[in-house]
């Protein structure tokens, strides 16, 4: 049994009052009898609110589920079906001329654009490693990965190559050439660099000289004017650092002593206590609450072992650089840089509870409330952090706040109503907290305009999220027939139409130069060279961020950001009339994707039955049973792919669907299960914490939480995979407690 403690007519889990009371009260000017009195009184006064909103998402989707049993196939008038859709309450009216006034973003949301992490907040190291990714090294990016082909002696080994280090080198030099090229010759003709007059002096092989073709794209630089050690250069709003050490191995070699080329790489970072976490009770919720705590105090380290040493992480201190002529925000001569990136922290969404509290009649308290109390308190810290504390997230006194797995309007004004009351209770200005909106869900995206009206002063985030996105489109019309295979979706009609229109909503909203639009996740880690090839279709998009799997990415991502000018592009896009290609993608964006004339062959069946089995197995078999909420989990083709509950609830709603219209079997999906499962178990033979499923995949909870995900997967609320993973993992955690 849980030991709770009494606060009002809440009872909550110890572990969790004692964190609340010894930890984060103490520094906040917060009593605690007035705390818990106001959070007890948010609890009363919105549970009911939240469990109306999930009343209507299953009466919405049952309408639907009745609908398409009685219009099956793709849909034949759209017309009548948007107007049936408007007659049950599905989409919003949409009210006219929106316009975003959210205040006091900070630039890295509301004026630059890059790349941003996700990262599971309950791993220490993960976190710091995202909040310390503002900077990355583009050298080791390119030598690390496969952006550098292999071929002609370029190989990776346990010594340096010289030959693969001169290949990133150039790679580099042409890099700057596009980004901040010089007046008369070639980075790679550059011998030497000095500061002249507050103005980059270049010297060049022929003993000349020459400086940029922009003067104003240089910042700074740190050390001696007439040798520095390090040249701060701007394009697009961001920023790159050319280091210069002729001591070190790289730079001894260079004619210039260039030694890296260090991009301002991920601009902001989303802590993420949902998708990418297993937290199913107080303890779990305390973990995660403390890394919160210590990274917004600047306390947060971590012990890391690595090639032999061990070495204490923590955050990186801000930069610092003697001014040069086009240096903006300057005090007694020095410019001031943001060492880490901007941190959001992603909240649970309106469906969950945990037993973290419980009310006085027994039942869990909303986890999104929860959150919203208890990590909006712990951002005092970071908000009146004192002038002695270097180290700080927001400097224009917000706090951001992702809320995911939204369906309306009426769910986000629900989300900015909690929000205030949380202000109130803190005593924090209206609209302290501001709002990251994700459009992952397809009523949601109908209704994304009226979505931003309903929160139009915390707004500061939209993203799109294929993902959840994906699953949510497939729970959506279950009964329509069968859904095209996982790798078509993204040529289907609703997806591309999905992309652009939030795009084109986020500027008719007026969120040009007050937040961010984003795009989603690169999924694959090790695949960096095609993710090169193809994400720059990002910020072309006019996105001014995107999601990134880990520094090293985040860094290379960063390349796009320099080769368009996002801001442009957005200046553009609002010129020109896009009403009518608006209204046409709402079209586009409603077009179920059933497949018109299913004729996949038996293999091919096969085949995507054995890749759905073996990417739930490998997920769910670390999420039941280590409470690992997301990694790199290799595919059945052993390709690592990053994976969290929303590929999940792709391939698990995948399944359910072609059972449902008879594509597949029961006894097939069991066997494929039981199958991949042995494959499973293979690929993790290396892990000591690894318990097999096979072959007692009867006793495996993993296996049984993985084959529940499947079979039970049409009664699952809108498809989510979260209550049937919670309830499986209580187990696990109170059998490992006996």
């Amino acid at each position: 049994m849980t030991a709770r403690t009494t606060c009002n007519s809440l009872k909550v889990a110890t572990p969790l009052y004692r964190f609340i009371e010894d930890k984060v009260l103490p520094g906040t000017g917060i009593k605690s009898a007035d705390f818990w009195k106001g959070f007890d009184a948010i609890v009363k006064d919105l549970t009911p609110k939240n469990e109306a909103l999930l009343a209507k998402r299953d009466r919405l989707q049952a309408d639907l589920d009745k609908w398409h049993k009685a219009n099956p196939g793709p849909i034949k008038n759209m017309p009548a079906y948007r107007q049936y859709l408007k007659e049950i309450g599905y989409i919003d009216e949409e009210p006219a001329n929106i316009s975003a006034s959210t205040q006091n973003v900070d630039d890295e949301l509301a004026l630059q654009a890059g790349p941003q992490l996700v990262v599971p907040v309950l791993n220490a190291r993960y976190a710091l490693n995202a909040a310390n990714a503002r900077w990355g090294s583009l050298y080791d990016a390119l030598y690390g990965t496969d952006v550098i082909s292999t071929e002609d002696g370029a190989d990776k080994g346990a010594a340096y190559n010289p030959v693969r280090g001169a290949r990133v080198v150039a790679y580099a030099r042409q890099f700057l050439d596009q980004a901040a090229p010089l007046a008369k010759a070639l980075y790679q003709d550059v011998v030497a660099y000095s500061v002249v007059d507050k103005k980059l002096s270049v010297k060049l092989k022929d003993g000349g000289t020459t400086g940029l073709v922009d003067e104003k794209q240089f910042v700074g630089y740190q050390g001696d004017a007439t040798a520095p050690s390090s040249v701060l250069l701007r394009n697009h709003g961001i920023h790159i650092d050319i280091q210069i050490d002729k001591t070190k191995t790289i730079g001894a070699t260079d004619a210039a002593g260039v030694n890296d080329v260090v991009l301002e790489s991920a601009l902001s970072t989303i802590l993420d206590l949902e998708d990418s976490v297993a937290v199913v009770d107080g303890d779990d919720k305390v973990l995660a609450y403390e890394n919160w705590l210590g990274i917004l105090k600047g306390t947060l380290v971590e012990e890391v072992s690595k090639g032999g040493k061990t070495f204490t992480r923590r955050l990186n201190p801000d930069r610092k650089y003697t001014a040069g002529i086009g240096a903006v925000d300057v005090k007694d001569g020095v410019v001031t840089l943001h060492g880490r990136s901007l941190l959001f922290l992603r909240n649970v969404g309106h469906l969950m509870t945990n037993p973290a509290i419980i009310t006085g009649e027994g039942k869990e308290i909303y986890e999104g409330i929860l959150d919203a109390v208890v990590t909006v308190l712990i951002a005092l810290y970071d908000i009146h952090r004192p002038a002695t504390q270097a180290i700080g997230n927001t400097r224009k006194g917000s706090v951001y706040i992702v809320k995911p797995k939204m369906h309306s309007a009426e769910e986000v004004a629900f989300a900015s109503e909690l929000f205030g009351r949380v202000e109130k209770l803190l005593g924090l200005p209206e609209n302290t907290v501001k709002l990251g909106i994700m459009d992952e869900e397809r009523r949601m995206s109908v209704n994304i305009k009226a979505a931003i009206a309903a929160a139009g002063g915390r707004v500061a985030f939209i993203n799109t999220g294929f993902l959840d996105r994906t699953g949510d489109e497939m729970h959506t019309g279950m009964y329509g027939g069968a859904m095209v295979r996982k790798g078509r979706m993204k040529i289907a009609k609703w997806f591309g139409a999905y992309e652009r229109r939030n795009v084109l909503a986020g500027l008719d909203c007026g969120l040009r130069g007050r937040a961010q639009i984003g795009k989603g996740m690169w999924p694959a880690p090790d695949l960096m060279k095609e993710m090169v090839e193809q994400k720059g279709a990002h910020p072309q998009a006019g996105a001014n961020t995107a999601w990134v799997p880990s520094p090293t990415a985040a860094t290379l991502h960063a390349i796009h950001y320099h080769q368009v000018n996002v801001a442009k592009i957005q200046e553009d896009m609002e010129k020109q009339d896009t009403k009518a290609e608006y209204e046409a993608l709402t079209d586009d964006l409603l077009t179920v994707p059933i497949a018109l004339y299913p004729d996949w062959t038996k293999e091919e069946i096969r085949e995507a039955l054995n890749n759905n089995c073996q990417g739930i197995l490998g997920y769910v078999v670390r999420w039941i049973d280590q409470g690992v909420g997301c990694s790199k989990v290799p595919d059945i083709y052993n390709v690592g792919l990053m994976e969290d509950r929303a590929t999940l609830r792709i391939s698990s709603q995948h399944i359910a669907n072609w059972l449902l219209h008879k594509y597949i079997t029961k006894a097939e999906v069991e066997e494929a299960m039981q199958r991949m499962a042995s494959i499973v178990d293979m690929q993790n033979a290396g892990d000591p914490l690894y318990q097999p499923m096979m072959p007692n995949y009867k006793g495996s909870f993993a296996y049984q939480a993985a084959s529940d995900l499947i079979f039970k997967g049409l009664e699952q609320p809108n498809g989510y995979t979260e209550p049937l993973l919670h309830a499986w993992r209580l187990k696990v955690k109170e059998a490992q407690a006996k």
